[in-house]
């Protein structure tokens, strides 16, 4: 089957499949724009205006310059380094058996630990955190209303919501209190280097044990790495002995 022609740049045709090859290399963000007709026109004409470079570049005899030279050579040392790691670390591969071994040889490193989901307000001075804390249990203000407006935290402005963190994340004292509250029961001032918190957890979560079958595929992928990298230093160290001048 004849290829579709779409444009002739100083007699040279630009095929369907060379627009298509063209376009498998742009930026991984312009992607999901590939099947844009205008999209697909800008590739094209991007092409006409590098094959009509090349061609300029030619009759300007570019390829009899040193620079040139210097450059393809470049290019070629690039290449056939690239192909010969390639054809080193083609055959490596990690078993199920082995992405098994290691997850059940390393299980802490896929345990969970406790967490809670907290709220909290930030304040100056020990007064104003006992202000804010009276008006939110009297029922004056909801506590992500008092944070909204009275937390010197970031935090504030989505209602204190510091989200879902785990031990060894927050200042030693905060983290206490958090760990130690009652779910759904306003705490504080608790002191900390930062000010006077209250703080509002609404949720905990226990320990837990990511099951295999979610970290199978992201094991594989690291064991991989680690053994194609191991084959790679390996030959380095082969190919200093045999090529490098002591």
């Amino acid at each position: 089957m004849e290829e579709k022609v779409l444009a002739v740049v100083a007699g040279e045709d630009i095929t369907e499949r060379e627009l298509n090859d063209f376009m498998e290399n742009v930026p991984q963000d312009q992607q999901a724009y590939r099947a844009n007709p205008q999209f697909k026109h800008q590739c094209l004409e991007q092409l006409i205006a590098l094959r009509m470079f090349t061609k300029l570049g030619e009759e300007e005899k570019l390829e009899e310059t040193q620079e040139f030279k210097d450059i393809m050579e470049g290019a070629r040392k690039d290449i056939l380094a690239q192909m010969m790691v390639s054809m080193i670390i083609k055959d490596i591969a990690v078993t199920d058996d082995e992405a098994e071994n290691y997850y059940e040889s390393n299980k802490a490193q896929f345990s969970k630990g406790v967490s809670v989901r907290a709220k909290h307000i930030l304040t100056d001075t020990e007064e104003k955190c006992e202000e804010v804390l009276a008006a939110v249990l009297n029922g004056e203000k909801s506590f992500e209303d008092a944070a909204k407006e009275y937390s010197s935290c970031p935090s504030g402005q989505r209602g204190g919501d510091l989200g879902e963190f785990g031990k060894g994340q927050m200042v030693p004292e905060f983290e206490k209190a958090a760990f130690g509250a009652e779910i759904g029961k306003v705490i504080g001032p608790v002191k900390t280097s930062f000010g006077y918190h209250l703080i509002k957890v609404e949720g905990k979560s226990e320990a837990k044990e990511t099951p295999y079958a979610d970290v199978k595929e992201s094991i594989k992928a690291n064991l991989l790495q680690q053994k194609q990298n191991a084959a790679y230093n390996a030959k380095v160290k082969e190919l200093k002995e045999k090529y490098v001048q002591k």
